[in-house]
């Protein structure tokens, strides 16, 4: 890995593994099904701008971002193609300044807009979002004629899309997706949209959906986690032969090592106590860096390709491993918290979702803890 020069935590993003993710999933798809590929949150953790600027090169012309001022980043950064504002805006200005798409659910915020757009003699394609079933953003499916009935009649706006959410398209023995879908395929049909048609496009299919519901793509899908490498399903990802690598991996180095007796308290609270004469490791990671306080007594890192235990509290820039069985490991060796690691004979991996059965949540908010807390370098 490329040497950092000025911290010893770094985040390693890689472009190819990106590229090849974004490829592998428009290959699933096929060539008629648009990627749009969500790269809000500093792209789960990734970096915005140099996301979008990876996955412009691998052939990406569109981004879903949470709110403008994500989009204007985009575009001040030279980044083209459309870009999704998910959220919404009553940035009226930078929407129209920067041609940015928004999804809108509320007739106010409509009204707004298109006063806004008027006044400038610009016009704004807006997307439409339903709530099928997702509880969240987006108006009632009773209610979705009488929207695009005021939006046509409305001047500086018009309608350029229809999409909804799925909660629970990760479980794949629920019929709710199936059951959403179909509601969402009746509502565009009965408003003029199928597909990527002439009247705009549909999209509901989130990173699950793609991988196990091929009749949920209709003219575009929005994967977020599998982009990332990493899979929102618990099963194995071989049934349409698809694979992923993770972007991401986290390491830090050896900044102390020490023997101490059996019977010694290590880390506040002296939770851990060592059970034989120890070597240890100090790290200089902790819950600042995004290395959380629950994976005290949980966690293990990798250290020349065999995996060393944490023991003791987590600090806030500070964790101990136990490295008695790694009896070569040196000061300024590297720690992997997160990825691959070889070392002559010896090799492995911590993943993303290994992490995050330590932490007690899910790959979407590691990947947002480690990314977003450390130095990123990009290889």
């Amino acid at each position: 890995m490329p040497t950092p020069s000025d911290s010893f935590n770094t985040v390693y993003i890689s472009r190819t593994a990106l590229q090849h993710n974004y490829q592998a999933l428009q290959s699933l798809v096929g060539p008629g099904v648009r990627l749009l590929p969500m790269i809000k949150s500093d792209a789960y953790g990734h970096g915005l701008v140099e996301t979008a600027k990876m996955l412009s090169e691998a052939g990406a012309d569109a981004f879903g971002v949470a709110e403008v001022d994500e989009g204007v980043r985009l575009r001040e950064a030279g980044i083209k193609g459309q870009v999704f504002v998910f959220l919404g805006s009553y940035c009226f200005a930078a929407l129209i300044d920067y041609g940015l798409t928004p999804v809108v659910f509320d007739l106010a915020n409509i009204k707004e807009m298109s006063a806004y757009a008027e006044g400038y003699g610009k016009t704004v394609g807006v997307h439409l979002k339903v709530d099928t079933g997702m509880g969240r953003l987006g108006v009632m499916p009773d209610e979705v004629e009488s929207y695009i009935d005021q939006i046509e009649k409305l001047p500086g706006v018009y309608l350029s899309g229809l999409l909804s959410h799925f909660p629970m398209a990760d479980q794949p023995e629920s019929p709710k997706t199936r059951e959403q879908n179909l509601l969402f395929d009746r509502l565009a049909k009965e408003v003029g949209f199928t597909g990527c048609g002439s009247k705009g496009v549909c999209h509901i299919a989130n990173s699950a959906a793609i991988l196990k519901a091929p009749v949920t793509h209709h003219g575009m899908v929005r994967p977020g986690i599998s982009l990332y490498g990493c899979s929102p399903l618990t099963e194995a990802l071989d049934r349409r032969n698809i694979s992923l690598k993770p972007v991401m991996s986290f390491a830090t180095k050896i900044v102390q090592l020490k023997n101490v007796p059996a019977g010694y308290g290590v880390s506040y609270g002296h939770l851990f106590k060592t059970s034989r004469p120890s070597r240890l490791a100090i790290l200089p990671v902790g819950y600042a860096d995004g290395y959380l306080r629950c994976l005290t007594g949980r966690a293990e890192v990798l250290i020349r390709g065999r995996r060393a235990p944490v023991c003791g509290r987590v600090c806030m820039n500070a964790t101990v491993v136990d490295v008695t069985d790694i009896p070569d490991a040196q000061v300024l060796d590297e720690a992997v918290v997160m990825g691959p690691q070889t070392y002559h004979e010896f090799a492995g991996e911590i993943t993303a979702d290994e992490v995050a059965g330590w932490m007690g949540t899910i790959s979407y908010e590691v990947l947002c803890l480690f990314g977003n807390s450390n130095q990123r370098v990009y290889c």
